[in-house]
């Protein structure tokens, strides 16, 4: 029986637990169980000096504080700053983790787009590459200005608005203005000729409870492979209004980046212990360009080509309002209004007769010899094909929590409109006036082709409501639902010609309307002793279908009208139950020189059901020109694993963190792809770009004005395809940095003075980073490790 979207919400017994754990007591009440959705800024845990904080729930949560963010790197993505926390696999081509192209995040064996984002509350979406419904946090906020970053790294809370949280949630929050009026200005310089400007102006407290900041940056930092430039700017601004009634965030940011792309290298089999460790491209060297293509080396290179440059430009506005009003003492209501707008495109430059190209540009020009088709494209042997992207978004969240004797009850809802459009576009690239990735094609040509052009709309709906119920001062229950619905439609103003996909006929135009009304969560919380706490927890979630034509496995990217119909007829969202069980704690030591210890191991069980795979009708897709695919479900996932973290605190001065973990996610049946079917054999294998084995360390010291801190990250074996025939080899790298704050006495105008030294791949180490899994057997795509890099920051306080 499927429930109507107005009788889904019912009252659940449970309780939820949110209390920073340094500060939690037996006898506190129970905050609510969703920050995102209840709090404007929830109560950061206690700043003891480590990289880790335990959290009071019944779930697996760690925070990261944001001076612990800048430590790691100034200006780092706050994805990149989780990659410190236990169970995470994070890899980037670029020092920052900014490059969305190339990320890899998994966390407990699910990848990046099967995980829940917000920025405040805000849903950031599912940061699939080509983004159609949302945006990256490091897009979203400006790296400085985080807060903090919370991992949930089993389940996310029930209220998080995402519709893709199946294996837990990513939640980044903005820090408040301060309390007293100040400046702060930090430059950041360093190897490849990086250049990070971040200026801040805090108003300090005014008027009757008023508060505001206003920052901005600039970032410019050369390539490492090849001469582009990557960086943009940024600006946002918070205002809080905080009183016995209320409290008033409004927060806006503007976000204009162009971040030319590192380009994967194509392994075989053959090639596996030989492929190229880079393919930079040529760009500006335009004559370099077309001397390599007339030369034996292109000749000779097959799928590592080298392109002219490939670059992703995106410039979005973000903006909300919330209102969290304390109806009494015992009644809170939460309203947040958002709104977000994209404009994007991604670019690639490069050779016209690769990749399925002159199959492509036959079905357009099928009267033109290979001389004439170069001529049409501006006579270089290159094109430009892009991919350019709009994104409108508003929505709501609302929250009402009750406090009813022994009972916090949590009510509430989210509701978005989404509007998006891709265009695939191609253009000429004139060898007279060469065109650059800081350029969009569009805004001084009209294309020599568009391929496509799809519009679609979403309406997402989500309920929620639980009960957090204190049986004992030392014993909370938890238990809770959510709903969620999902409207789509595509239209497809511009229809490719048929065959111009491989095996395609058309995109498909039409609706798909999902939901899943019962999503269940129950946990248990014991206070065993003052200073240990056992949780145990179970929760279901869903994946609702992804909708772009361009990026994701989206049914709107099916390549017929046919496949669509029977895609809706037969295809479910794929679906995970999430079992977590473990033990923190937090004490005081008197141990010699060692004086405090935090830590906390979980064990998690994941069925994973409805595991969505694009299974190609013939043997072959090409990247550049993509292949229609059948998508289809392929069976299911059994994941079992361990994480286990803690930090050793030496006195005030001195801490060592390590985290270890132990994942093993493997698939439960075979599947069939191909005309005539072909059977892959994949039960019992592994889920490829998950390791095994996980170990971070940081180690941290202070004294006086100093600081100084050395992190360590074991990466383990991954396999590189389904078959689990090809992998990349496990590796170690590691981080440094030394710092110094120092104060400035006298009543002068600088308050402050910070220095900082950041030294990444401290090693130099080189080894596959983020890879693109292989469909079947016999290859994948391997991006490189960034080599060593030295940056140098210096701020000053006013």
């Amino acid at each position: 029986m499927v429930a109507s979207r107005s009788s889904v919400i019912a009252i659940a017994a449970c309780l939820a637990c949110t209390l920073p754990l340094a500060a939690a007591n037996a006898t506190d009440v129970a905050t609510p169980a969703s920050d995102a959705a209840t709090e404007a800024a929830p109560p950061a845990p206690a700043d003891n000096g480590g990289i880790i904080v335990t959290a009071r729930r019944t779930r697996s949560v760690l925070t990261l504080q944001g001076a612990e963010i800048q430590k790691i790197m100034p200006g780092a993505s706050p994805l990149k700053a989780i990659q410190t926390l236990p169970g995470v696999t994070f890899m980037t081509a670029d020092p920052w983790g900014n490059n969305e192209q190339n990320i890899s995040l998994f966390i407990h064996g699910f990848s990046a787009s099967q995980l829940g984002y917000t920025m405040d509350g805000i849903p950031l979406g599912d940061q699939t590459y080509g983004n159609y419904n949302g945006l990256s946090p490091q897009r979203a906020i400006i790296s400085e200005d985080v807060g903090r970053v919370t991992l949930a790294s089993g389940a996310g809370d029930l209220g998080t608005a995402s519709t893709s949280n199946l294996g837990g949630t990513i939640d980044t929050y903005s820090s408040d203005p301060k309390a007293e009026r100040g400046a702060t200005i930090q430059q950041t310089f360093g190897s490849y000729s990086t250049f990070r400007t971040y200026a801040r102006v805090d108003s300090g407290t005014f008027g009757n409870g008023n508060s505001f900041y206003v920052s901005g940056v600039r970032q410019d930092a050369k390539a490492w492979d090849f001469d582009g430039h990557q960086g943009g700017y940024q600006a946002d601004a918070k205002f809080v209004h905080d009183d016995a009634t209320g409290k008033l965030t409004l927060y806006a940011l503007y976000s204009d980046k162009a971040e030319p792309n590192e380009d994967a290298s194509v392994v075989t089999t053959a090639t596996q212990g030989s492929y190229p460790y880079t393919r930079p491209f040529y760009y500006p060297d335009f004559a370099g360009m077309e001397n390599y293509l007339k030369s034996g080396a292109y000749a000779a290179a097959g799928s590592n080509y080298r392109n002219y440059y490939s670059d992703a430009q995106r410039t979005d506005y973000l903006a909300y309002a919330k209102y969290d009003w304390h109806i009494s003492d015992r009644v809170n209501w939460s309203n947040q209004a958002y709104y977000h707008h994209d404009d994007g495109v991604g670019v690639v430059a490069g050779p016209i007769n690769v990749a399925g190209l002159p199959g492509l540009f036959a079905k357009y020009f099928p009267t033109l010899t290979s001389a004439q088709l170069s001529t049409q494209f501006g006579g270089s042997g290159l094109a430009t094909r892009t991919t350019e992207y709009r994104i409108d978004r508003e929505g709501v969240i609302s929250t009402l929590t009750a406090d009813l004797g022994n009972h916090h009850i949590e009510a509430g809802g989210w509701y978005e409109h989404q509007s998006s459009s891709s265009y695939r576009r191609w253009y000429a690239l004139d060898a007279n006036d060469p065109s650059s990735p800081y350029t969009r094609p569009g805004d001084y040509e009209d294309p020599e082709i568009t391929q496509y052009g799809s519009q679609v709309r979403v309406e997402e709906y989500q309920t929620h409501i639980q009960d957090n119920w204190h049986v004992l001062p030392t014993l909370t229950l938890m238990a809770g639902f959510k709903s969620t619905f999902q409207d789509a439609s595509q239209k497809v103003p511009v229809q490719p010609i048929a065959g111009s996909f491989t095996g395609s006929t058309a995109l498909p135009v039409g609706k798909i309307n999902t939901s899943e009304a019962f999503l269940p969560q129950a946990g248990l919380l014991w206070d065993a002793t003052p200073h240990e706490q056992i949780f145990v927890n179970a929760q279901k979630n869903v994946r609702q279908f992804q909708t772009s034509a361009s990026s994701g496995l989206s049914p709107f990217a099916l390549g017929s009208q046919e496949v669509f119909d029977d895609f809706k007829n037969s295809v479910k969202p794929e679906t995970s139950w999430t079992y977590e069980a473990g033990a923190r704690t937090q004490r005081a030591l008197d141990l010699g020189p060692i004086t405090g210890f935090e830590g906390q191991i979980s064990y998690y069980h994941v069925d994973f059901k409805n595991r969505l795979l694009a299974l190609s009708p013939t043997t072959v897709i090409t990247s550049i020109i993509s292949g229609a695919a059948v998508l289809q479900n392929v069976g299911s996932v059994k994941t079992d694993g361990v994480d286990i973290a803690g930090t050793l605190h030496f006195g005030r001065h001195f801490s060592i963190y390590d985290a270890v973990s132990y994942n093993n996610s493997r698939y439960e049946q075979n599947y069939q792809t191909g005309l005539p079917a072909v059977t892959v054999l994949t039960k019992g294998k592994k889920v490829p770009g998950s390791p095994d084995w996980l170990n971070k360390f940081v180690v941290s010291g202070n004294y006086g004005i100093f600081d100084a801190q050395l992190s360590g990250d074991y990466i383990g074996k991954r396999y590189a395809t389904y078959t689990n025939d090809l992998s990349a080899k496990a590796y170690f790298t590691m981080a440094a940095r030394i710092g110094a704050t120092i104060p400035m006495s006298g009543n002068g105008v600088l308050k402050q003075l910070t220095l900082a030294i950041n030294v990444t791949n401290l090693t130099d180490k080189k080894a596959a980073s983020t890879l693109s899994i292989g469909a079947a057997s016999g290859t994948y795509n391997a991006f490189p490790l960034p080599p060593r890099q030295v940056f140098g920051t210096i701020g000053f306080g006013f």
